[in-house]
């Protein structure tokens, strides 16, 4: 198997050149969480690309909270082997199956939820995590969020009720960037001390760098090592959005635009491809 950090970097490609194609979609925090998706599918999560069904029984599940970042979840998706990667040139045009926010009528491998709704992936992650622990199924349910997200009340409900029940074998991660579409998150609304709070709420928390490779792929082997013992899990990933592409890094003005064809010459320049094109 490619190395993961090559993975990476193909992943973070794909996204610009799909963004690019259809001048619509949003790269920034796509290219901050490349690395976490990478990690997760190609490393972590136990999985079956090759017989993909919505009940996923017995095998780990993904819930992508934050669903404008379709491009780094479908790119993952079709590298990791849920549908053919030629697909990623239909992104967001007509009839596609690779719609801008994930949807399930098109029934594409890999979504078992419609996302993008923000606040609302944590309630359907522990409905799955419930779920798995009542059919004595083992494996893990796993949650992505972005931390503009948290300013929607919804997830605060959430945390309380997976830490009543007792919803161990959940792990949410939460992309702190500080960044969202408007501005940084402390300008827009402040998000405090985001440790304090989950673990007030009866959650465990961790810390990750979500741009170090190596530690991503360490602190989710710990998370999974703290299932099981009574408490939902919370991993407060640090990124920066638009990572990778130096122009785009840490700026919450590429949350939801396209680069032209001169700045996609230039990302492509930072970002050698390792895999192949679609």
């Amino acid at each position: 198997m490619p190395e993961l950090k090559d993975i990476a970097t193909q992943i973070r490609r794909d996204i610009v050149r799909m963004v690019h194609a259809v001048q619509s979609g949003h790269p920034g925090g796509s290219l901050g969480c490349t690395d976490f998706l990478t990690a997760l599918y190609f490393k972590a999560m136990e999985h079956r690309p090759e017989k993909f069904d919505m009940n996923a029984t017995n095998e780990d599940v993904f819930f992508l909270s934050n669903g404008h970042i379709s491009p780094v979840f479908y790119s993952a998706l079709a590298r990791s082997g849920y549908f053919p990667i030629q697909e990623l040139s239909t992104f967001r045009k007509i009839d596609s199956r690779l719609q801008g926010h994930p949807t399930t009528h098109e029934h594409l491998p890999g979504i078992r939820i419609a996302s993008g709704s923000l606040g609302q992936g944590m309630s359907v992650a522990l409905g799955a995590a419930l779920s798995k622990k009542m059919n004595k199924d083992s494996h893990l349910v796993y949650s992505l969020h972005g931390d503009g997200e948290l300013n929607e009340g919804q997830i605060w409900e959430a945390a309380m009720f997976a830490a009543h029940h007792k919803a161990d074998n959940l792990i949410s991660t939460i992309d702190w960037n500080g960044q969202q579409i408007d501005g940084p998150t402390d300008k827009v609304m402040s998000l405090g001390d985001l440790e304090a709070k989950f673990k007030a709420f009866g959650w465990n928390v961790l810390h990750m760098n979500g741009n170090d490779m190596d530690d991503v792929v360490a602190t989710l082997e710990k998370a999974k090592g703290l299932t099981g013992k009574g408490q939902p899990i919370c991993i407060l990933m640090k990124t920066a959005m638009g990572k990778g592409v130096d122009f785009m890094e840490g700026s919450h003005e590429w949350h939801g635009i396209a680069p032209n064809d001169e700045q996609l010459a230039k990302a492509l320049a930072q970002l050698p491809e390792t895999l192949g094109d679609y």
